[in-house]
């Protein structure tokens, strides 16, 4: 389990920088699972599911947990798959939030 886990979100307004390359590279190894995009600003992870009523189930699962945290990924929701994509919109770019939400993800 990640220490991501342990984790909460705190609310950003902008005004700080997206992570580093090396503080990307340190957080992509905790959640081995997630694709970071070419441009280097989002995250994404694409779940695999037998058919469309348990895809929305997933998404549902993990709606309350995005809340909670108070950071929310967008999500693409297909049959028999969910492709979630995380960043922080207010930086436009990665914080630490989305691999914490990430990290959380996982565990449903």
């Amino acid at each position: 389990m990640s220490e991501l886990v342990s984790k909460h979100c705190v609310p950003c307004e902008g005004g700080l920088d997206p992570l580093s390359h090396d503080e990307t590279t340190k957080f992509m190894s905790q959640v081995p699972e997630w694709m970071l995009s070419l441009d280097g600003l989002s995250i994404s992870r694409s779940f695999k599911f037998s058919n469309y009523v348990t895809a929305i189930e997933f998404a549902n699962k993990l709606t309350p947990i995005a809340e909670a945290e108070g950071h929310h990924p967008d999500l693409f929701i297909g049959w028999g798959k969910v492709v979630v994509t995380l960043t922080t919109h207010a930086i436009k770019g990665l914080s630490e939030n989305d691999f914490i939400l990430a990290a959380k993800i996982d565990e449903i």
